[in-house]
């Protein structure tokens, strides 16, 4: 009988696989303003997972068993949840189910991908609230806890949940209709799209909690995504999807290379890149220069344009480390974040040397978020450690290890901490 713990991971897996394709789909059959029964439903049907597997074992194919009990469950709620719905809204929506006999009709990979590009469209209405569209995007179409959207934003908890209840009263009053914008209202609706999805590639690409610092699947569902709006019809012009996309595949190519063979984080230094995958940095290149043909220069192709550096460089000494610098120059002019900065200068320490980019720092040190970033007092011990002033590499060092979210962040910050005192 496979382990308790074992299911929990597998239902946690499919949680973030299916939860925001089955929602989804749901809310097509339910309608926008019960999008509350939609999670409800696939939240019922994971809690079931666990409960059955424990006893009759994991299904061949656990997905398509998770979609069918949605299914099922949502013909429940149908005839539970009498009140939600008008006699002839009930009658309409048991149809669409009921003759769907075949799941694999109502959860097909064309309804699944449509369905998921309408929910991303409804989260980002003009209606809700900025920091609500991508709160709410994130809870129910890419599957993040309250926790991880809180993280993300540097919140609390209960801010979060405000900001998912009221997206959610923006839907019911608005009757925001669940499609794909079109025209004008689609371009200027792409940018939060964009950004909501760049933040679950962030997710998984430098997990903030868990055991694994790089959460593969999220990285793929948010390529996925984009690919999806890439290939509508509706949007015309796609420089920005195209950037992004770059950027994404770009960063993912060197996946194989972050770690060694005990799971610790590898700097691009450290990195065998004979791991990189050069097909997809390949294909990101060519998306790099699809994303050319727009007018403004984006944050997103800017940031491609940076990894592009280091993805063509033959090995580390090789990195064009100026025209890294002058990127980021360009960057700060629309985009002056303290990460940003925070990046900077870590260019301007391969070009200018580590006493130019300890004042970089020192510009930056008392911004709010820095002050508790680890990767702030790790990078600025990096610096010191090049000019050897090691005692304030340790008492940086130290200050990273207290903050580092992951044991093995820690872990590393702490290697580097022992391999100072043992000078």
């Amino acid at each position: 009988m496979i382990e308790p713990n074992q299911i929990n991971k597998l239902v946690e897996h499919l949680f973030r696989q299916d939860s925001g394709k089955i929602v989804s789909v749901l809310t097509r059959v339910f309608g926008t303003d019960n999008l509350d029964l939609a999670e409800d439903v696939v939240q019922d049907s994971l809690v079931e997972a666990i409960s059955v597997w424990q006893y009759k074992g994991v299904p061949e194919n656990p997905s398509a068993w998770l979609y069918t009990v949605a299914k099922n469950k949502a013909l429940n709620v149908l005839n539970r949840e009498k009140n939600k719905f008008s006699i002839d809204a009930k009658k309409s929506l048991q149809s669409k189910l009921i003759t769907m006999q075949d799941t694999d009709d109502l959860f097909s990979e064309q309804e699944i991908q449509d369905d998921q590009l309408r929910m991303i469209f409804t989260c980002c209405h003009p209606a809700i609230t900025p920091d609500s569209q991508i709160a709410l995007a994130l809870k129910t179409l890419c599957g993040f806890s309250i926790s991880e959207i809180a993280r993300a934003y540097l919140t609390t908890n209960e801010n979060i949940n405000k900001r998912l209840v009221r997206a959610r009263e923006k839907i019911r009053d608005n009757n925001i209709p669940f499609e794909v914008p079109a025209g004008k209202v689609l371009e200027k609706r792409l940018q939060t799209v964009l950004e909501t999805i760049y933040l679950l590639f962030n997710e998984g690409y430098s997990a903030s909690t868990g055991n694994n610092i790089i959460r593969y699947e999220l990285c793929e569902e948010a390529i996925r995504l984009t690919e999806v709006i890439a290939s509508h019809p509706s949007i015309i012009n796609k420089a920005n999807v195209y950037a992004l996309l770059s950027l994404m595949i770009l960063n993912a190519s060197r996946f194989k290379a972050r770690q060694d063979s005990e799971g610790n984080l590898l700097t691009m230094a450290e990195q065998d890149r004979t791991l990189w995958n050069r097909q997809m940095i390949d294909t990101g290149l060519i998306y790099l220069h699809e994303a050319t043909k727009a007018e403004n220069l984006s944050i997103y192709f800017i940031l491609a344009a940076i990894s592009a550096q280091h993805c063509i460089a033959v090995d580390y000494k090789s990195t064009n480390w100026q025209n890294i610098l002058m990127l980021y120059d360009t960057l700060i002019r629309i985009d002056n974040s303290p990460l940003i900065l925070l990046n900077r200068a870590v260019a301007v320490s391969k070009v200018k040397g580590a006493e130019n980019a300890l004042a970089e720092l020192d510009l930056i040190k008392y911004n709010a978020f820095l002050k508790s970033y680890y990767l702030f007092y790790s990078t600025q011990a990096e610096f010191y450690i090049e000019i050897n002033r090691l005692q304030e590499a340790i008492s940086s060092l130290e200050k990273a290890i207290e903050l580092a979210p992951l044991q093995i962040e820690k872990k590393m910050l702490q290697k580097k901490l022992d391999s100072i005192n043992t000078k």
